[in-house]
């Protein structure tokens, strides 16, 4: 694939030079906002697991709030966006602008962190990775969704990428079903949600509350549905939606992706301290992003 090729091609530099951690955070925060939240960190986690250098569960950490914070950037970044762009109909310019102040305080926050992040590595000398030609056939179809999504193309060009898939690359209906069916019950527990929440969701500050804090029980793609059926106030649900994703395990799929991703991996024997971290600085991320909304939006 498209993005397995750059992020392989970025690696094999990346390992030559200085300050890697703040080179991986930097490339996932801006992959993300262009091949979604969910493919960066499927192709970038294993990649810096499989890298000759030590103190990598922090990096995958920041990676992982560099997803979650770069794709809230974009319309198609992560699921929870697309929704709401295409629920309430709005522009492009419109959407950025509104979550703009998130997502660029966090790419700093996140910059100056990885930059004082100090790792030692040893170079190995790994083959060039040569482009497959497939690859320009990938690249053309990201352009497609992209564009139906931007409403510069008619919506039924979209099919040409499921056609494709179909023909000649069936594995990408291959899924992970223990996530599927998880995410799922998300949707089940949500529904029984509006009966209690509805009634309370009278003001931009409750919305932006309440979705992120569901977020961390039913995942923030089954909360944003949850709430977008009970305001027109979607400035508020886009960031409560994407500040719920910086939280625990089930804050977002992409959490609970990455988790599976490094306690799996057969280089991680630390699960504990990891799970650990993980879940203190992204509670620190979410705790921040609360403070930062409020002083926006008094």
């Amino acid at each position: 694939m498209l993005s397995d090729y750059i992020v392989t091609s970025a690696a094999q530099n990346i390992e030559r030079g200085k300050a890697i951690p703040l080179k991986l955070v930097i490339i996932t925060f801006f992959l993300s906002m262009i091949i979604t939240i969910d493919v960066t960190l499927i192709v970038l986690v294993p990649i810096t697991l499989s890298l000759n250098i030590d103190r990598k569960e922090f990096i995958v950490i920041l990676e992982s709030l560099a997803a979650n914070t770069g794709s809230s950037l974009t319309p198609f970044g992560n699921p929870q966006n697309l929704f709401i762009y295409w629920f309430y109909d709005l522009r492009p310019d419109t959407f950025v602008e509104a979550i703009a102040p998130f997502s660029l305080s966090f790419l700093c926050i996140l910059a100056v962190i990885s930059l004082f992040l100090t790792t030692k590595t040893s170079v190995v000398n790994k083959p060039v990775q040569k482009v497959d030609k497939k690859a320009y056939c990938y690249a053309v179809l990201l352009i497609t969704v992209i564009l139906t999504i931007l409403h510069i193309v008619p919506t039924e060009t979209a099919i040409i990428v499921i056609v494709f898939a179909l023909v000649f690359d069936r594995r990408a209906f291959r899924v992970d079903y223990t996530l599927l069916v998880t995410f799922l019950l998300f949707f089940a527990i949500a529904d029984n949600l509006k009966t209690i929440l509805a009634p309370m969701l009278n003001h931009s500050g409750h919305i932006f509350l309440f979705s992120a804090l569901a977020s961390q029980v039913i995942s923030n793609v089954p909360a944003t549905l949850l709430f977008a059926e009970h305001t027109h106030n979607w400035q508020a649900l886009l960031w409560g939606a994407n500040v719920g994703g910086l939280g625990g395990l089930f804050g977002s799929m992409a959490r609970l992706i990455v988790y599976k991703i490094y306690v799996r991996h057969e280089s991680t024997n630390d699960t504990a301290r990891f799970t650990l971290l993980f879940l203190v600085t992204g509670y620190i991320a979410v705790l921040f992003s609360i403070g930062l909304y409020f002083v926006l939006y008094p």
